[in-house]
């Protein structure tokens, strides 16, 4: 199981496909993503790996965030997220992730917190179809309708779907498309729409219903670092494997 990344929600615009057909995509920005520390089976009981992202001025981080920002070698970040992952996918402190995580053609999660739309009724927060417009409804077409039963049980229950606050709230798109990556700028272009406010943080994964494609990059896709010099760099420990064993098996 991989890390994901903490990107910046641009904005939406489109791409042209070959046959001239759009896309509409969500661009996102990996501004600054680096480790800034890591959690161990044997330290504390889980393994993760916890990035930053974004920039923010030292004077406006506490001391005990200063010293955890100092130890691993980094400048103070906007915004911490932590992420499980096998202890063969941990990535090293201080090292700054890219756009190049993921690839074109994957399946990805993104979480962010959504837009806040205030108080809103059961036709907008619920997508209720509202009451009839005759047989005696009036100036009530939008209302929720009844919220109870009979004197018994005689109350409304939790968690009745009813008029409220909507938004601003923790949600999940599940399987996204990453149509383009654009390495230079550091930018991760996904099919569709995204939760969040253009300008708000999100959060991107490897999709859980949907297998990783073989040529993402392991453990993670480094700046600086593409795929294929990840795989070269791993190409000559490759080779010592195979010889050690070819000379066992003699």
């Amino acid at each position: 199981m991989r890390t994901g990344v903490i990107a910046k929600k641009l904005g939406m615009t489109r791409v042209f496909k070959p046959d001239g057909a759009h896309v509409p995509v969500t661009v996102c920005h990996v501004d600054s993503c680096q480790v800034v520390g890591q959690r161990t089976e044997e330290k504390h009981g889980y393994t993760a790996v916890q990035l930053g992202a974004g920039e923010k001025k030292a004077k406006r981080v506490i001391k005990a965030e200063r010293g955890h920002f100092a130890k691993a070698n980094v400048a103070p970040k906007s915004v911490l997220a932590e992420f499980r992952v096998t202890s063969d996918y941990l990535v090293d402190v201080g090292a700054e992730l890219s756009a190049e995580h993921f690839v074109v053609g994957q399946m990805v999660d993104v979480s962010g917190t959504t837009i806040g739309k205030g108080f809103a009724g059961a036709m907008k927060r619920w997508n209720f179809r509202g009451l009839r417009a005759t047989h005696g409804v009036s100036v009530t077409h939008r209302s929720h309708g009844s919220t109870g039963q009979r004197q018994d049980p005689g109350k409304v229950f939790k968690n009745k779907k009813m008029a409220g606050h909507l938004g601003a709230a923790r949600a999940t798109t599940q399987n996204l498309e990453v149509v383009k990556v654009d390495p230079a700028r550091n930018l991760i272009m996904l099919k569709g729409s995204v939760p969040g406010a253009s300008g708000s943080w999100v959060v991107i994964r490897d999709a859980v219903k949907r297998a990783a494609p073989d040529e993402a990059p392991k453990p993670a896709g480094l700046r600086g670092k593409s795929a294929k010099a990840e795989a070269g760099d791993r190409a000559p420990e490759k080779a010592d494997a195979a010889a050690e064993k070819k000379g066992a098996d003699a």
